[in-house]
């Protein structure tokens, strides 16, 4: 046998150092994981790594994200932006983001 099944993968166990909110954006490496709720420090709990959630963004000109845009977690300015470099990619736009919208809706990759 060359692998097993061990979990369907929307969702990953993770134990924080320290405690994580629910909602909150955990970048491990390349992925990025989102709290599906509280995790307190050194305790096992779950990440969710694939759905489509809204990531909060910049509001401002030239900030809209168009339908198909490759995402991605600035963890400087703890916020989705179309710019690659320093980033960790989240996944795809689904719904476009106007210049003046404080969210954008990604799904998972």
């Amino acid at each position: 046998m060359q692998a097993t099944f061990v979990q369907d993968g929307n969702s990953i166990d993770y134990t924080p150092a320290v405690d994580i909110a629910a909602g909150d954006v955990v970048v491990i490496g390349l992925l990025v994981g989102i709290a599906k709720e509280a995790i307190k420090a050194n305790r096992l709990g779950a990440l969710a790594v694939a759905g489509v959630f809204d990531f909060v963004k910049e509001v401002g000109a030239t900030t809209a994200i168009a339908v198909g845009a490759l995402v991605y977690w600035d963890s400087t300015n703890q916020q989705a932006t179309t710019v690659a470099t320093d980033n960790t990619l989240i996944g795809k736009c689904i719904k476009a983001a106007a210049d003046s919208d404080a969210t954008v809706r990604v799904r998972m990759q």
